[in-house]
């Protein structure tokens, strides 16, 4: 795809002054409430689709249906995000007046590494065809891993990034304020804010297997998928703060998360064999794509609206009935 210079610059600057206005307005550390969470995903979303309708004036309706279906995709798929950032809050017990300042610094990250991993990724999906069969696994089998309850539980404290910021520098048990790094007696000693920042940025790695090969199916074109990305990643902090406290109602949503990357899998073994066994076999359309991602998610939402999760220890059947057998069940699982 010929994107002009331009549009480049105009997604960079659009990206840092948004940056550069979100680190100014939350410059004094303070608690995120709803309504604030809600005025800077309105303008996350805002922002994000209105970039998109200049992809569409610029570069046409397919690169337009391209950069929608992928920025919604990896909206979807960063849901699976906001869980683990609860997870690692909890774990660190981060206050919440630095929790923000904590995803700025995480979304920068996530920021530079996609840009690292899309830009490989790409290179190697239009020099070598057959990866996409590869790609596809890795969707099949992260689905498979949902559906059955198997995926594997993230631990904070031993991720990879904090092990290692332990053996650069030791860290203190308080918090500073919003210091990531405090001077004692003439030596540098990180603080717990300084390794949330690593665990988050060691999560994000770990989605990115499933993130970077579920946008490539949609497009190779290194815009297209570096953008959609960017803007999700711009409106996670807002996203886990308008959610916080709401992640264990939407309980259904991870089943269609599941569903939807079986399907990206399968658009990628069709986009597979259409390039390198015969033209006559099908693609899937962008345009069908992202309607089976906006139904797919719609469902979700509403099944877990409509049918609330049980309160744990809630009984199964009518009250009163089950006696002990019931408790026993209850209590074997």
């Amino acid at each position: 795809m010929d994107v002009p210079v331009w549009l480049w610059i105009v997604f960079a600057v659009t990206v840092v002054v948004s940056l550069a206005v979100d680190l100014l307005a939350h410059r004094k550390a303070h608690v995120i409430g709803f309504k604030e969470a809600g005025l800077w995903s309105a303008l996350w979303v805002g922002l994000a689709l209105v970039f998109g309708g200049v992809v569409f004036l610029t570069l046409g309706t397919t690169a337009g249906t391209e950069y929608t279906t992928a920025w919604l995709l990896e909206k979807s798929l960063s849901v699976d995000n906001l869980f683990v950032f609860a997870l690692i809050f909890a774990y660190f017990k981060v206050p919440r007046e630095y929790q923000h300042r904590v995803l700025f610094f995480g979304v920068i990250g996530a920021l530079v590494f996609r840009a690292i991993f899309l830009t490989a990724g790409v290179a190697v999906v239009n020099r070598f065809t057959f990866v996409l069969f590869l790609f596809a696994l890795v969707l099949f089998y992260s689905s498979y891993k949902i559906l059955s309850g198997q995926e594997e539980n993230f631990d904070p404290g031993k991720s990879f990034a904090v092990r290692m910021l332990r053996k650069i520098m030791p860290v203190q048990d308080e918090y500073a304020g919003t210091h990531f790094v405090v001077h004692k007696e003439g030596r540098r000693i990180g603080t717990p804010l300084l390794a949330v920042v690593a665990a988050i940025e060691a999560a994000d790695l770990i989605f990115a297997v499933d993130s970077v090969p579920a946008v490539l199916a949609v497009s190779d074109d290194l815009f297209i998928v570096y953008t959609s990305n960017a803007f999700a990643i711009l409106g996670l902090r807002a996203l886990f703060f308008l959610l916080a406290g709401l992640l264990d109602r939407f309980h259904y949503l991870s089943h269609g998360l599941a569903i939807i990357l079986a399907f990206i899998g399968v658009k990628l073994i069709l986009q597979a064999c259409h390039k390198m066994i015969s033209t006559s076999i099908p693609e899937i359309p962008s345009p069908v794509s992202l309607a089976v991602i906006v139904v797919i998610l719609a469902v979700s939402v509403t099944l877990s609206i409509r049918r609330p999760p049980r309160p744990p220890g809630e009984l199964g059947g009518a009250a009163g009935t089950g006696g002990t057998d019931a408790g026993t069940a209850n209590t074997d699982k």
